[in-house]
């Protein structure tokens, strides 16, 4: 069984003659790069338990992860990483993949939904689908390059999905600016979650500018002396 869903990765992995389903006008496996899906599908992990999984098991599957990352050591994939591809391959239907993105129990499945999201998602879908994400404090674990460990947080994770162009050993294609797209229509002026903080912080600031600016005042033996008069 292992080998004839190792034989049906590199089928479709094949782009001559390839008439499957297109990504952004390509296979979708092809969404990343020819070194890691070559490592992917010679890992342990993808031939031992990604082998018979769909749409459902899968979910299961990345239920049980504990952290994200692309590779790590000696170009090892992470679990997370040959989920991902495993999902390029399935091509569930959007609706499957937003129940996964904003169900709130398991937080390592929200992350994967996330990163096939940024992958395979319009450009406008994506920003309007990822930024309710960006007010997720969620922690999560990430492996390093180096095989370590590092703490992140759901929101930064989404916000590097949105801002970088490379994240967890994957290349992503350029998003344009948001204002662009606010500016053709395509989206909203987003409000940050912190807008109302941020304004409150403003506020203190200009109070303390005018109140040692010219109408400041002065203690003196206890007593407040306004020195502007």
């Amino acid at each position: 069984m292992a080998a004839t869903h190792h034989t049906d990765a590199t089928r479709m992995l094949d782009s001559r003659g390839y008439a499957g389903p297109t990504i952004h006008n390509t296979n979708p496996l092809h969404l990343l790069e020819t070194p890691v899906r070559d490592r992917i599908t010679e890992s342990y992990y993808w031939k031992e338990q990604c082998f018979a999984l769909n749409a459902a098991t899968l979910c299961d599957k990345a239920a049980s992860l504990t952290y994200i990352g692309g590779t790590y050591g000696q170009q090892k994939p992470t679990p997370f990483l040959c989920l991902l591809f495993k999902l390029l391959q399935l091509l569930p239907e959007k609706e499957i993949i937003l129940l996964y993105l904003r169900q709130k129990e398991f937080k390592y499945l929200t992350a994967l939904a996330a990163f096939y999201v940024r992958l395979t998602f319009e450009t406008t879908e994506v920003f309007k689908v990822l930024e309710p994400l960006l007010g997720d404090w969620r922690k999560l674990r990430r492996r390093t390059r180096e095989g370590g460990w590092r703490l992140d947080y759901m929101d930064q994770f989404v916000d590097d999905l949105l801002v970088k162009d490379r994240v967890c050993a994957t290349s992503l294609r350029k998003l344009p600016n948001r204002m662009i797209l606010e500016d053709l229509g395509h989206l909203e002026v987003r409000i940050s979650p912190l807008g109302e903080e941020i304004e409150e912080i403003d506020r203190d600031e200009d109070e303390a500018e005018e109140f040692n600016g010219t109408g400041h005042a002065q203690v003196i033996n206890g007593e407040s002396n306004d020195i502007s008069d």
